[in-house]
């Protein structure tokens, strides 16, 4: 993820602070992997999995030097807040990432889970706040999924 955010960079909707998005993605990945990654279309580990990562942010940022763990909080936080343009930019990452591994797996997961069309464009439609380029590609591999059998049309 971190190496998409310095290579799309130039897709993003706004002018970004590369490296700000690079450590915002770092570490809310970090964050992500000690709560417990959730499938994405999993609803009802979806609806605790906030709770879980604020939880796993608090823990692993106080175990920072107080410096440290004030600026790893504000970016983690202001990647939740989706507000920023680097924030929406790399939000758009995290959804585009798993979205093309659905792709080059010929649907695995979403065949696995029984996942529809509309829910892949349901969930990851504020790729557009971030990037309106990675989106339009985005909707160009779900369509493609869709005709090629990886993904399900509703």
């Amino acid at each position: 993820l971190g190496v998409m955010a310095a290579m799309l960079a130039e897709y993003a909707a706004e002018p970004v602070d590369v490296a700000r998005v690079v450590r915002m993605v770092l570490l809310h990945d970090v964050v992500e992997i000690d709560a417990g990654d959730r499938f994405v279309y999993d609803d009802a580990g979806q609806a605790e999995q906030h709770l879980r990562e604020t939880r796993a942010a608090d823990r692993i940022f106080t175990i920072l030097p107080a410096d440290q763990a004030a600026e790893a909080r504000a970016l983690w936080d202001e990647f939740e807040a989706r507000q920023t343009p680097e924030a929406k930019f790399a939000a758009a990452l995290d959804r585009l990432q798993p979205l093309m591994h659905n792709y080059s797996t010929e649907g695995f997961s979403w065949r696995e889970h029984g996942v529809k069309m509309s829910r892949v464009i349901q969930r990851n439609r504020h790729i557009a706040d971030g990037s309106p380029r990675l989106w339009a590609y985005a909707e160009s591999l779900i369509r493609d999924a869709v005709e090629k059998g990886y993904l399900d049309a509703d």
